[in-house]
């Protein structure tokens, strides 16, 4: 885990006080972006929560503009295109979070602004995910198809295939039905894993 702060082991009944510290969290675990009383799901808009995540780990510095658009759109080469493309991203970022942070631009990049928290955390799982894009659909509990997947990550369905079938034998999403019928979801989320990443100290301790 990447942060000013650097990164530390946090065990689960860390877990409550950290919910409850007043500081704004962007949330790996569940791909959203919390506070004491507001929780903002991220978990349809991968691209959404790669810069929020990309954000959150730099704060309260910014991002360059060519590292959000290589970490949010996996390209090497920040063309205008690409520029644009983050342009309307970031715009809809800051809609989403408009209760909880702004996005503002910065002569580098963007930076997260919180409205309310002092501090921003980065809640990450101790091992990151190969496939956390299609885990990410997956994670508010709906049911997809691979092909509705594949468009909405703008890939194969070949791609999406492998990674759902990597996935299943790893036991992290199963499948429902046959045939053209088949959907593809998340087993029933008992909790948090017992061992999170945690930038910095908790708040107050």
């Amino acid at each position: 885990m990447r942060s000013v702060g650097g990164a530390r082991p946090l065990l689960l009944e860390e877990i409550e006080a950290l919910l409850t510290s007043g500081a704004l969290i962007v949330d790996a675990c569940r791909y959203a972006v919390r506070d004491e009383t507001t929780v903002v799901s991220l978990a349809r808009r991968p691209v959404l929560f790669a810069l929020a995540r990309m954000l959150g780990e730099a704060w309260p510095a910014d991002v360059p503009r060519g590292e959000l658009v290589a970490g949010a759109f996996r390209s090497k080469h920040a063309d205008e295109s690409y520029r644009a493309r983050l342009r309307v991203e970031v715009g809809r970022l800051r809609v989403e979070l408009r209760t909880l942070a702004d996005v503002s631009a910065t002569k580098q990049g963007f930076a997260l602004t919180p409205r309310h928290a002092s501090q921003v955390l980065v809640l990450a799982p101790p091992v990151e995910e190969r496939h956390a894009a299609v885990l990410a659909f997956l994670a508010d509990g709906e049911s997809w198809s691979s092909s509705a997947l594949a468009l909405a990550l703008s890939s194969s369905a070949r791609t999406v295939q492998r990674a759902l079938d990597s996935l299943a034998a790893a036991g992290k999403v199963q499948p429902i039905g046959r045939g053209r019928a088949r959907r593809w979801m998340t087993p029933p989320l008992l909790g948090f894993p017992t061992l999170l990443l945690l930038p910095g100290p908790l708040p107050g301790n």
